[in-house]
């Protein structure tokens, strides 16, 4: 009888993963390691490294209760190879196994590793996504330009969310105009569920605190889900109360509130602990009851099957050298107050400290806040990547990367934003309170005081004004700098340069 060893990693918790489905659950032994190459080839945060942990060992357990046999490593096995491909070696003597069945995974690092490992490797489709690999290559052949729009409107019509035959529901495919709301002067939602670790997960956190111990970022109080039953629970608690204004307020920022009616279940869509069908399905069901508006549920099932699915596409239809791209030749390093040093810019403050004791801050205050910054200060979009992969607990390289490099950098040269998302303090003072309680002031343009963002902003476009001039969604801004004084745009240029001396230097800024 030969024996295959299945090959489960810490995003495919799913028990529906096809390796799962094709392995033969009477001989075939999964194979299930916490490896410390995995865990430290960036700084991950000491929460996503145990939720991850903590998540798999729930797994392993579930599929033991299920009928199979894993054989599982932990970190402090005095056995532990230290890598996948060495755990699976490991393995393969000790059961006179030869061959390896896997499902595709979600970085290019540890694609190659695998097929460089001396065993039968079988790999099959991850049947988690709607789109295959050749439904988004078949989508993107001969197109000008691949904007995320067009294709979920393919994965509305595939899957049928909120459509009325051929027609979208509501007679629209994109509801965003309504979903633009600044912060609310009360937030009704109590925010996630947070969980009680249980003897498994604080076995965890005490590994982690033990061996990780220099990571950036706040271990305990840890609350994340680590099952696919409180997955559940955390999805229905955000559909039954959520929801209804999560479309409303979803770009919004608070000082005092970290999760406004954001769902926090992310995490638990890219570990595999939910799928992401399912969860569209629950948000589509909440619409057809009247429990949540249009606008809300649109927004939410786009993010997820549009622009989820979009991410990802374009990562693999990319290849391996996109997380590496710098189309802006931006080359500052990045700045310490990005690993929680001290500032004086309120909104930047409160993003870093959120990630930090968090492992989680929502889409604007990554792409608007510490985004935009880097964007305008010209930092190296490579270490910009590695930062958000390690800091937060949903981010993996195949959805990670393109919103840094793509959305967030510009790094790809334009590939998935048609231009780059900057803005001055104006954007973040419409859409937060931050600016009411920072130290710089958001309506001053220059001089003492003036608000970085404000300086920075204009600098950015006089710095790629070659590169930009002729994109017909910035040109109105190059005229209005045009029609500046020359005193004026003297000024901004040189106090944005002392700025950014001052960052360079390790200054508080």
């Amino acid at each position: 009888m030969v024996t295959r060893l299945v090959l489960v990693l810490g995003d495919q918790l799913s028990k529906g993963l096809s390796a799962l489905a094709e392995a033969d659950q009477e001989k075939d032994i999964v194979v299930m390691a916490e490896v410390s190459e995995e865990a430290t080839y960036v700084r991950h945060h000491p929460k996503k490294i145990a939720f991850l942990f903590s998540a798999m060992r729930h797994f392993a357990d579930e599929l033991r209760q299920g009928g199979w046999t894993v054989d599982y490593t932990t970190l402090d096995d005095p056995e532990n190879s230290g890598s996948i491909t060495g755990e699976l070696l490991r393995r393969a003597d000790q059961h006179g196994a030869t061959q390896v069945l896997t499902t595709e995974c979600g970085e290019w690092r540890l694609i190659a590793a695998l097929e460089d490992c001396p065993l039968e490797m079988t790999v099959l489709p991850d049947t988690r996504f709607i789109a295959s690999h050749k439904m988004f290559e078949d989508w993107a052949e001969g197109r000008k330009q691949l904007r995320m729009e067009y294709f979920y409107r393919e994965m509305r019509r595939k899957t049928g969310l909120l459509m009325d035959g051929d027609k979208p529901v509501g007679d629209k495919w994109n509801f965003d105009h309504d979903n633009r709301k600044p912060a609310p002067d009360e937030v009704t939602f109590e925010g996630p569920l947070r969980f009680e670790p249980d003897e498994v997960t604080r076995e965890v956190l005490d590994l982690v605190e033990a061996r990780f111990d220099n990571s950036f970022g706040d271990l305990r109080p840890f609350w994340f889900g680590v099952t696919r039953a409180q997955a559940l629970e955390q999805l229905d608690h955000f559909i039954a109360q959520g929801l209804s204004k999560f479309g409303d307020f979803q770009d919004a920022m608070l000082n005092d509130n970290r999760f406004l009616y954001h769902g926090l279940i992310s995490f638990y869509i890219n570990a595999g602990l939910l799928d992401p069908l399912e969860v569209c399905q629950a948000a589509e069901v909440a619409y057809q009851q009247g429990k949540a508006p249009i606008n809300a549920v649109e927004g939410f099932i786009r993010q997820i099957i549009g622009w989820r699915e979009y991410v990802r596409g374009i990562y693999f239809l990319e290849g391996p050298d996109y997380p590496k791209r710098n189309f802006l030749k931006a080359d500052r390093a990045l700045p310490a107050l990005y690993w929680g040093g001290q500032t004086q810019m309120n909104c930047l403050s409160k993003a870093v400290e959120q990630t930090k004791e968090e492992a989680y801050a929502h889409h604007i205050q990554r792409l608007m806040v510490t985004g935009n910054f880097a964007l305008l200060a010209g930092v190296d979009p490579h270490e910009v990547h590695e930062w958000y992969l390690a800091v937060y607990a949903d981010a993996f390289e195949w959805v990670e990367a393109p919103n840094t490099v793509g959305m967030s950098q510009f790094a790809d040269g334009g590939i998935i934003a048609s231009k780059p998302y900057v803005s001055s303090g104006s954007y973040i003072n419409k859409m937060s309170d931050h600016c009411k309680t920072c130290a710089y002031k958001v309506s001053k343009k220059t001089g003492e005081g003036a608000c970085p963002f404000n300086l920075l902003y204009w600098d950015f476009l006089v710095r790629h004004r070659e590169t930009f001039s002729n994109n017909p969604r910035m040109g109105q801004m190059y005229r209005v700098w045009d029609k500046m004084d020359d005193q004026r745009r003297e000024t901004v240029i040189r106090e944005a340069g002392v700025f950014l001396d001052k960052l360079d230097a390790g200054e508080v800024v």
